[in-house]
């Protein structure tokens, strides 16, 4: 009589252990997943790579090029700063924003279309609040939000910023009553 073969209860297999040289054909205990996870993992697997290749960047950022952008974008950003204070222009308009702020995103038509409708006498300066960079004009000008716009004179000096952004309405009134405030009277 020949016994069935015992199979154990659960089975532990190291890495170690394993020879794939051996001609064993009974093994005493397989961990071979069920088909229903090995098409899940595949899946997985599939869609990593297809988000991979559609962003065509890698998922772990080297976090020295991303601080390295950040310095020349914000130096960029106080080069417009000093040049717009250096115009002979009345005043500048400077926006706070943060790159992940759908709202500020949202305002960058609205922004552009002041810009060229207000050209002969206003600058408008673009700041990213989230650069170390900034962290002066943050303090200087009180700003704890954003998107807020700050009216400033031709010296620098403060004349009015924008309220707490409530809604895309009510950033847009906050910016038209800070130009009606110090837009010159056409003749």
């Amino acid at each position: 009589m020949n016994p069935a073969p015992k199979h154990p209860l659960f089975c532990v297999k190291w890495p170690w252990h394993s020879n794939p040289n051996s001609n064993n054909n009974n093994p005493p205990c397989t961990l071979d997943t069920p088909w229903v996870f090995k098409s899940v993992r595949n899946l997985g697997a599939a869609a990593f790579k297809l988000i991979n290749s559609a962003a065509n960047t890698p998922l772990l950022f080297n976090h020295q090029e991303t601080s390295r952008s950040e310095q020349v974008q914000g130096e960029a950003e106080q080069r417009a700063f000093a040049a717009a204070l250096a115009t002979a222009r009345d005043a500048t308009l400077l926006e706070f924003y943060s790159p992940k702020c759908r709202l500020c995103n949202s305002l960058l038509p609205f922004v552009t279309e002041i810009e060229n409708r207000n050209s002969d006498w206003l600058n408008i300066v673009m700041a990213d609040a989230e650069n170390d960079m900034w962290l002066p004009e943050l303090l200087h000008y009180d700003i704890k939000y954003v998107p807020c716009f700050v009216l400033v004179d031709k010296h620098g000096n403060a004349l009015a910023k924008t309220g707490i952004p409530n809604s895309r309405l009510h950033v847009v009134a906050g910016v038209s009553h800070l130009l009606k405030m110090r837009r010159p009277v056409k003749n």
